[in-house]
């Protein structure tokens, strides 16, 4: 038996090639993100009756930063001014990541508080080749938020 549209759109994994990266309200397209997560540091316990009891675990949210990588194609129409003031700029800039579904609505968003461009690497260049220029964008951000929409 068949499912329907509405069933597999519901049940099936999205894919991973539709996502919109936002910078500071800004909407830049990027070919790849990496390193965006979200960590819980643990400690461990243990009391004069661990050897009975066990030890106790805890998880606590530490906000440090994260490394974060950004791949972008080179295109005539970008602005790279902007990235050059968003390197330049010593404050963090907040970044919204959204993975989309096929109708390019928002389903998954990560907003991320703090990011900071921390270093931009420019394509290798090959005279021989025919691959498209690719810029990595290295960031360090804090304060990542996952959300449902």
């Amino acid at each position: 038996m068949a499912t329907s549209r509405a069933t597999q759109a519901a049940q099936y994994p999205l894919a991973v090639y539709q996502f919109r990266v936002s910078v500071g309200g800004l909407t830049l397209g990027f070919a790849e993100v990496s390193g965006l997560q979200r960590e819980h540091q643990t400690i461990t316990y243990r009391h004069g009756l661990s050897f009975w009891e066990g030890e106790a675990i805890s998880k606590f949210h530490l906000d440090k930063f994260m490394p974060m990588t950004l791949k972008k194609g080179v295109m005539k129409a970008d602005d790279h001014a902007e990235m050059l003031r968003w390197l330049e700029d010593p404050g963090p800039r907040s970044l919204l990541v959204s993975l989309c579904d096929e109708s390019g609505n928002a389903v998954l968003n990560w907003k991320v508080a703090k990011a900071l461009l921390t270093k931009i690497e420019a394509p290798n260049l090959v005279a021989a080749g025919n691959d498209a220029a690719i810029d990595t964008l290295h960031l360090m951000v804090s304060g990542v938020m996952v959300e449902h929409v």
